[in-house]
């Protein structure tokens, strides 16, 4: 099932902002931002009745995962034309569905976005002093078909917020729940405290 766009559908930033997430806009119908986005970033105490004065008209929203103290788990779904390399054909939902088996654990219960081609956006509250790096193409520790969109050292990465439309399609809150603590077995798995990451940091929403 797709994430279609409904009629009345506009992107907003408002119930983002009620969640406590840092947000910016994103150019109408992408889900790539442009250059110096994280000089655009607002909280909700820039809000005037829930809403931003002077947001772009038709602008999509992105999740600032620095300023908003989260890490975005994007399950993306891949046929093998979409994506090459350890992403090619990798279906990230299955994926982290075995790593929480593996572990031993449940899935954890968290907001959940519904990505426009079926894959899923979990956002977790980071820990204290816990710093987490952007990684794409499949190659972080949680295996292929799944990114993460991370705090960072310096900039953070981002996710495009439920409300976006791309390609015609919305981004849709799937399981609507408070955003929860990053589990310790996903933040032993992704998470660095006080030394150096292996991996780039990567200041991108990622392929869904």
């Amino acid at each position: 099932m797709t994430a279609n766009l409904r009629p009345d559908s506009r992107p907003d930033p408002a119930p983002l902002l009620a969640r406590g997430l840092a947000v910016f806009p994103l150019p109408p119908g992408q889900k790539a931002a442009t250059k110096g986005w994280q000089h655009t970033i607002v909280t909700g105490d820039q809000a005037v009745d829930g809403h931003l004065p002077g947001w772009p008209a038709g602008a999509n929203v992105g999740i600032a995962c620095r300023a908003s103290g989260i890490v975005g788990i994007d399950l993306d779904r891949h046929t093998a034309s979409q994506q090459t390399g350890a992403n090619a054909g990798a279906d990230g939902v299955a994926q982290f569905a075995s790593v929480c088996e593996r572990w031993g654990q449940a899935r954890p219960v968290t907001l959940e976005v519904r990505t426009p081609h079926d894959g899923r956006h979990l956002l977790f509250r980071v820990p204290p002093g816990l710093m987490v790096a952007s990684v794409s193409g499949g190659t972080s520790r949680l295996g292929p078909g799944i990114d993460i969109r991370g705090t960072g050292r310096t900039l953070g990465g981002y996710l495009a917020g439920p409300g976006s439309v791309v390609d015609g399609r919305e981004y849709v809150i799937d399981v609507d729940v408070p955003i929860a603590r990053l589990p310790g077995w996903i933040a032993a798995l992704i998470g660095h405290r006080n030394q150096p990451t292996r991996h780039h940091d990567v200041p991108v929403e990622g392929h869904r």
